[in-house]
């Protein structure tokens, strides 16, 4: 068996990917956009999520403040790759993109494990964007969503 059919059949039996119409994974269980795609090897994710001044609603988000938000989610994920139980993952790169904040990190190593690896960064970049809300906004989705559902898991 090659490890492409290994890699394959981890996300093919994981309750949190589906496969898209280009072979590529998708992660099910977050608001923000995971995808996931492999190769014979590796295994590359990226994740995207909004920036700040997407989901505030009512108030504009200062630049300064957006710009120290930002700065503050990319240091805190240069750590992402650390979730990975594969051998060889690579530090993440972590860009702003419009209104996005994009983050792409790849790895190998396991393959039967490659699925809930590449859910781990997405539930990584998830829960990390989710303590970088700023307390005093007015938040729409996805941010009030999550932060309801952190909520409730709390109580």
């Amino acid at each position: 068996m090659t490890r492409k059919t290994t890699i394959e059949r981890a996300f093919s039996s994981h309750d949190g990917f589906e496969r898209d119409g280009s072979g590529a994974y998708v992660a099910t269980t977050t608001p923000f956009e995971g995808i996931a795609r492999t190769d014979d090897e590796r295994v590359e994710v990226t994740v995207r999520a909004p920036m700040l001044s997407a989901v505030v609603e009512d108030d504009s988000v200062a630049d300064v403040v957006e710009t120290g938000w930002f700065e503050t989610l990319e240091l805190r994920l240069e750590d992402a790759h650390t979730v990975v139980s594969g051998e060889e993952a690579t530090p993440p790169d972590v860009e702003r993109d419009g209104d996005e904040v994009v983050l792409s990190l790849s790895f190998s190593g396991y393959p039967d494990e490659a699925a809930d690896d590449a859910m781990a960064v997405v539930d990584y970049v998830e829960g990390t964007w989710v303590q970088g809300i700023i307390p005093g906004y007015e938040y729409g989705e996805p941010a009030a969503g999550l932060l309801a559902r952190a909520r409730q898991n709390y109580d």
